[in-house]
């Protein structure tokens, strides 16, 4: 009898440490999945609970499988998640099928590789498991699960869709438009509203042959008005204010490998308003049955009225009785209220700005700032929010970590951004690189053992430059040029800054690291590191490049000028009165003076010099 009460005292005791970890993720989406892969990869343990049958949120199961954004802007995990496809499918050329993205995918792929990039990490991935209950004792967080299971962890991070972790903490947030008063944004309303974006369920279709028919049932109170103005040809398009593509075009909008279509159509297509941020899961589960009744009325649409009869619901992409996403397509979240709130003029002027919050980057994007709101009854009286000129931008490290909450980081679409913000940062590169951060933040506070808004921002870069991402959005320098750390973090501290515009759809910032260094420009960034310089022409030569690294060096340390140093420190080197170029002055002044580390910064971009650099080898 002994024997056997010592046995199931070892065997409790074993269970109660599977149960404990340093990091809970809540929801599998496409910030969730990532953020456990990266704070795997750096040493922590993960659990990642998911509610659906696959990892990657709107990139799988909500069949989302057209990448919008960052193609050229491609590092870090989104990179590996890209290149992965494209090894899949044979190069980047197969990924670009249809119209509205460079990579489009089938979800069952993109699910296969993100579970085998989990599995690889080591992460300990539970899907189909759901959250019961969630509290916090003495800075350790207790989750519960439907399946009656207890985790517990130091660090939790919400990667849910609709930022339900918040809400169930009671934690504050914002919902729908905010008022330009409070935010200080032109283009947003006088008064805030809790208006949305509208969602979309998606619907993946198959080409099976141009004589099958694979028309559906014609919906309940199916109304083909709704659609009429989807596509050129069946309404007057002197009465709207978009463009009426043909037809065939629509449909090849979203087409993906292997005779499949997803239908993601905003133009009087399957986009639908439906508010569910704060209803009960019954209300939800009302509303999500409401979305697809809409869907398959607009695949109807397209089969019976339009003649695509041949096209119909694709039966080897999901594992679901209706052929239809696991979830619907959320363009938006709760909001927390975060350290920092990044707002558009931090996203659209970053260097004008009082808080100079690009020093904290931690995720990179490019893509428009696009709202949906056509499926709203009263939209004309809606501001304009389509297409909003930016260049490419940082996000704040600040945006992921509430103002109050302590060992919680917030990812996904609720991070701390205003309503105009998020019709860019809810795009899926966008949400893959912010959940890498994510991961990198919470795998530092869990080995320090203290809280994610203690964690030095240069620390977090650094995890994320070592894994080859973005942290300033310069697309003219790749992580495969040699100088694109030195480059990054030298653009981290603002002492050399990049120019951004917008050309047409396309949104850039460059770093131009071939042109000569603008002295007049280099002298005025010099001022909030409290140095004084002043080159004797407004191009900057070597020779004045050596005397700016010993100020920024530091006293006590006497860097003498050889030509021996500038040859070891800068491969294009000629003759001390040459003109230096910014990819080498970044280079030069990142290796022998090191500002990212020597000048802390905190959430607000505010920097102090907090050592002395003494090591010239």
């Amino acid at each position: 009898m002994r024997s056997l009460i010592t046995l199931g005292l070892v065997c409790f005791s074993f269970i109660l440490r599977a149960q404990q970890t340093d990091i809970i993720i809540i929801g599998a989406g496409a910030s969730g999945t990532m953020a456990a892969i990266q704070a795997a990869r750096s040493g922590a343990k993960v659990v990642l609970l998911e509610e659906t049958s696959w990892p990657g949120g709107m990139l799988t199961s909500a069949g989302v499988s057209a990448i919008d954004g960052n193609y050229k802007l491609s590092s870090g995990l989104w990179q590996e998640f890209r290149m992965a496809l494209e090894d899949h499918y044979g190069g980047a050329e197969a990924l670009k099928t249809g119209w509205v993205s460079n990579v489009l995918f089938e979800p069952q792929v993109a699910a296969t590789i993100l579970s085998e990039m989990l599995h690889s990490a080591g992460v300990d991935i539970r899907l189909k498991e759901s959250v019961k209950s969630i509290k916090k004792k003495s800075g350790i967080w207790s989750v519960k699960t439907k399946s009656k299971q207890t985790l517990t962890s130091q660090i939790l991070i919400d990667a849910t869709e609709l930022g339900d972790v918040m809400s169930h903490l009671k934690m504050p947030y914002d919902i729908g438009m905010d008022s330009r008063i409070e935010t200080g944004e032109e283009i947003a309303p006088k008064k805030s509203n809790n208006i949305i974006q509208d969602l979309t369920y998606v619907a993946i279709l198959k080409d099976y042959g141009t004589k099958a028919d694979k028309t559906i049932p014609r919906p309940k109170n199916y109304d083909p008005s709704l659609f009429m103005c989807s596509c050129a040809g069946s309404c007057d398009p002197d009465t709207l204010s978009r463009t009426l593509w043909p037809c065939d075009k629509m449909i090849n909008y979203g087409k993906l490998p292997n005779d499949l279509y997803m239908i993601n159509w905003p133009i009087y297509g399957n986009d639908v308003y439906l508010n569910m941020i704060e209803a009960s899961s019954k209300k939800r589960n009302r509303m999500v049955k409401k979305a697809k009744e809409h869907t398959l009325a607009f695949v109807y649409y397209l089969q019976h009225d339009l003649g695509f009869k041949n096209l119909g619901l694709a039966e080897g992409v999901f594992p679901t009785k209706d052929y239809l996403p696991f979830i619907p397509y959320h363009r938006e979240s709760r909001r927390m209220q975060g350290k920092v709130r990044y707002d558009l003029n931090d996203l659209s002027r970053p260097f004008e700005q009082k808080e100079a919050l690009y020093r904290t980057g931690i995720a990179v994007g490019d893509y428009p700032v696009d709202h949906h709101h056509a499926a709203y009854p009263n939209h004309s009286q809606l501001p304009d929010l389509h297409f909003y000129p930016v260049p490419s931008y940082s996000l704040p490290l600040g945006a992921l970590i509430p103002d109050k909450e302590k060992n919680f980081i917030v990812a996904e679409k609720s991070i701390s951004v205003t309503n105009l913000v998020n019709g860019t940062t809810r795009l899926q590169p966008v949400c893959i690189l912010l959940g890498q951060a994510a991961g990198a933040l919470a795998a530092i506070a869990a080995k320090h053992h203290m809280s994610p808004d203690e964690v030095g921002i240069r620390e977090v870069q650094d995890e994320l430059l070592k894994a080859k991402a973005f942290i300033m959005p310069y697309q003219d320098v790749s992580p495969v040029d040699e100088g694109f750390q030195a480059i990054q973090r030298i653009g981290a501290t603002g002492i050399l800054r990049g120019t951004g515009e917008t050309i047409g759809w396309e949104n850039v910032t460059r770093f131009f690291p071939d042109s000569t260094v603008d002295a007049n420009k280099l002298s005025h960034n010099l001022k909030d590191f409290g140095i004084a310089f002043k080159p004797k022409t407004n191009k900057l030569n070597y020779r004045e490049a050596l005397d700016l690294t010993q100020k920024l060096n530091g006293e006590g340390n006497q860097l003498s000028f050889s030509e021996s140093l500038l040859q070891a420190s800068l491969s294009a080197f000629n003759r001390p009165e040459d003109n230096i170029t910014r990819r080498n002055l970044a280079i030069l002044l990142d290796s022998f003076a090191d500002p990212f580390h020597t000048f802390s910064v905190n959430h607000y971009g505010q920097i102090k010099r907090v050592i002395k650099s003494n090591n010239l080898n």
